[in-house]
């Protein structure tokens, strides 16, 4: 008989001190470390394409944007996640060298293995931010978009872009043609 699983429980600063030391990058949520996984080729070109038309369209705005070794912090989960891609307009997040904590756009690419995740409790922990315009999720293997964006009252509505179609990220006024989005991506 084995013996049982030790699992860690870490605190936020003893997390972040911890992670700066270490080769691969790993999430917190409320006390656990979660390794991230390395990407595949077509998901790191999807999100560099995304980086590339914002870091273009937003340059002399004031607004930044970051890719995925950029850590986000959700204080009301108690979290640290790396969005593939956010934009944070915040100047404290301009300040911050280290960690971004308002973002008004945060894009993922999908994968089989974060999906069902990037949709549900990580999209709870997001919308918690009062920053947080829309939310926008890249789905490789349908090439579908779905976009949430908070509305005048508060509500997360959808807005789905089919394959092919552009898709608008109304948080930033800028349109990015699927032929664009999906540079380079067979």
């Amino acid at each position: 008989m084995g013996l049982p699983a030790y699992k860690t429980i870490f605190s936020a600063d003893d997390y972040l001190a911890w992670e700066d030391l270490q080769a691969e990058r790993h999430e917190y949520l409320n006390g656990e470390v979660f390794a991230m996984a390395g990407a595949e080729d077509r998901h790191v070109t999807v999100a560099g394409n995304c980086y590339m038309a914002l870091r273009s369209h937003l340059s002399g705005s004031g607004c930044r944007t970051y890719m995925s070794d950029m850590r986000l912090h959700v204080a009301s989960a108690n979290a640290y996640f790396y969005p593939d891609v956010m934009v944070t307009c915040s100047a404290l997040d301009l300040a911050s060298p280290r960690v971004k904590t308002a973002p008004k756009l945060v894009i993922e690419v999908l994968s089989p293995s974060t999906a069902l995740y990037d949709r549900g409790p990580k999209f709870v922990h997001y919308r918690s931010l009062p920053s947080l315009d829309e939310y926008v999720l890249i789905d490789l293997d349908t090439r579908c978009t779905d976009g949430y964006q908070k509305n005048a009252d508060g509500f997360w509505v959808l807005h789905p872009f089919t394959a092919g179609e552009p898709v608008t990220l109304a948080s930033v006024a800028l349109t990015i043609s699927a032929v664009q989005l999906f540079a380079e991506v067979d």
